[in-house]
């Protein structure tokens, strides 16, 4: 029955929230997620009087395993690195473990109908970077191992194009399981949200408030914000995702999208390498194949400097060495079991 689900949810969290909230004893978030706490029990009455009013009995709540144990993670290694386990049990106000190198809250930027102005950008041009790179180490990697054991060039143009596909395949694989999860963790929390704004709005919005208040804003400011809010109903699920969830609705992508994007920048990393044999360059193939890997390392780890600050040079030759190790090893295992198996 739908209602005596969201009334045991609603008492699972509240038993998290004072978890969460021993945990941040002595801090501003221990009120925080104490006042949390009671909204979620008053919340659980709700539900409870509407399961009573269908005629259904209430059995005596006891948390369940899964909560237990989180429980006890929380208590052993704290609620910021178990955010994301929470906010898919349902404990609002995440959001608020969102800090700068001093650890302190930031306040996001909300304009007056709760939307954040900023905007997130780069994020395809890193993942297709960082794509290549695994392909590249990993199958250059591979080529040499097998060109180690002395194979010849068929050999290891044949190995080096399964490495290609399994990688590849195994990357799209990984990225799409991990995009669906998201998606599908954001879709059931945001149906709930859904359901429980239709119920009890004012609840909503008073949590709401509270989580802006632990950012930061002033309490007449942050009522005012979250009633603004909660007043049309789309913009307050997406605020409420953001706010309670600490999840961004615009960086959950296509499962599919993910996959292909995946799929397409490890193989690209992955047949540099390859190219040399691939054309037949004979006896030059190997020594071509490791000029071409030592060239797109440098470049890749040049690229990277974009996204770290850091000087250009030096990133890329940190990620030429990384790679030369790498690959220094494999060409040096598969010469000893050569030899051994020869």
């Amino acid at each position: 029955m739908h209602e005596i689900t969201s009334w045991s949810e609603e008492l699972r969290a509240a038993y998290l929230y004072r978890v969460v909230a021993q945990a941040e004893a002595g801090t501003p978030r221990e009120k925080l997620f104490l006042e949390l706490a009671n909204e979620a029990e008053g919340q659980a009455a709700i539900w409870a009087g509407k399961a009573r009013a269908a005629g259904a009995m209430l059995p005596e709540f006891v948390p369940d395993m899964r909560a237990r144990v989180v429980a006890g993670l929380v208590r052993s290694h704290g609620p910021r690195k178990l955010r994301t386990v929470l906010a898919a049990m349902k404990v609002r106000g995440m959001s608020v473990y969102a800090s700068n190198s001093a650890g302190q809250v930031i306040p996001h930027q909300l304009d007056d109908v709760g939307h954040h102005s900023g905007l997130s950008g780069g994020g395809n041009l890193r993942a297709a970077v960082f794509g290549i790179n695994d392909g590249l180490i990993s199958n250059a990697s591979l080529i040499m191992g097998v060109a180690g054991a002395s194979a010849s060039a068929a050999t290891i143009l044949l190995t080096g194009a399964a490495g290609l596909v399994a990688g590849a395949f195994s990357m799209a694989a990984g990225e799409y399981i991990s995009v669906r999860s998201q998606r599908e963790m954001f879709e059931y929390q945001i149906g709930l949200e859904r359901d429980e704004l239709a119920a009890y709005p004012e609840e909503e919005a008073h949590e709401l408030a509270l989580i802006y208040e632990a950012r930061g804003i002033a309490p007449a400011e942050a009522r005012r914000m979250a009633q603004t809010v909660i007043t049309d109903p789309e913009r307050a699920l997406d605020a409420l995702a953001r706010e309670e969830l600490g999840l961004n609705p615009e960086d959950l992508g296509s499962p599919w999208g993910a996959a292909i994007f995946s799929f397409l920048s490890f193989a690209a990393g992955g047949a540099i390498p390859l190219l040399p044999f691939v054309f037949h360059a004979g006896s030059a193939s190997f020594p071509i194949a490791v000029l071409l890997t030592a060239i797109a390392l440098f470049s890749v780890g040049a690229t990277l400097s974009l996204f770290t600050g850091r000087n250009a040079l030096l990133s890329g030759l940190r990620m030429l060495a990384i790679g030369a190790a790498a690959g220094s090893v494999t060409f040096l295992v598969g010469r000893l079991l050569g030899v051994s198996v020869g």
